[in-house]
């Protein structure tokens, strides 16, 4: 894990104190096994938390049967079915928003990074510490669903892979 300052993303590719692109708190790599975060949020603790909280879970993602991911994207294709609007994040915001039927439909590459995001952004809502941000527009039956998943994923003990 490193810090580094005023990250920002252009075409594809991680930033540092460089104007333009688009601005983001942290990136993560896990093939590689590298965190970076901007280094602002080292003033800001609970920040700090829910972001650190969403990247580590990039890593868990990528070790997840493929059924447990599976499971997680039916949960979130359910939530579509039924119309939900917002989310418990704006990383899975932006691309959920950019999502057309024929992605969800064809598990294209743009839904399952919807669903890896949207799986980070709902551990750091339950995970972080944090009890309110102005990113959480999920309505609350669909958190109390997505809660349930992770307390069976968990199953009341530690998060085996």
């Amino acid at each position: 894990m490193r810090f580094l300052p005023r990250l920002s993303t252009s075409k594809g590719k991680l930033r540092s104190g460089v104007a333009g692109g688009l601005e983001v708190h942290a990136a993560t790599f896990p093939r590689r096994r590298d965190m970076v975060l901007d280094s602002a949020l080292l003033t800001h603790p609970k920040e700090l938390a829910r972001v650190l909280t969403h990247e580590v879970f990039h890593f868990v993602w990528v070790r997840l049967a493929n059924a447990k991911r599976r499971s997680y994207e039916e949960l979130v294709r359910l939530e579509m079915a039924a119309r939900a609007r917002g989310e418990l994040g704006w990383p899975s915001q932006v691309v959920k928003n950019s999502l057309t039927a024929e992605d969800v439909a064809g598990r294209s590459r743009r839904w399952r990074e919807y669903a890896c995001e949207s799986f980070c952004d709902s551990a750091a809502w339950l995970y972080s510490g944090i009890r309110s941000h102005e990113e959480w527009s999920l309505a609350q039956r669909f958190r109390s669903r997505r809660r349930k998943w992770f307390e069976a994923l968990i199953d009341g003990g530690p998060l085996v892979l």
